[in-house]
């Protein structure tokens, strides 16, 4: 369901429940698709893939970092290739 933003903001609340039932509320401005407003549980994504067999959790644990190490983030890793794929 589109909502334009000035719809939104005058009735906020209203839109929050749309999307606490369940339904995407698709925020738009000037008819342009900005943002969508989605109900909590429809917001993991991993649990989704992992549901749908898209994606498989890890046999092993992962490693804990070593001290003084970079986190993966700061060293690209996937998060960060994530980041510059959604821009």
């Amino acid at each position: 369901m589109d909502v334009p933003v000035s719809a939104l903001r005058a009735e906020l609340r209203q839109w929050i429940e749309m999307a606490r039932t369940g339904q995407d509320v698709v925020i738009t401005e000037r008819g342009i698709p900005v943002a969508r407003l989605s109900g909590i549980e429809s917001a993991d994504l991993l649990t989704r893939l992992e549901r749908d067999g898209l994606l498989t959790p890890a046999s092993v644990p992962r490693p804990a970092a070593r001290p003084g190490e970079r986190p993966a983030a700061a060293r690209g890793g996937v998060s960060d290739l994530v980041r510059r794929l959604r821009r």
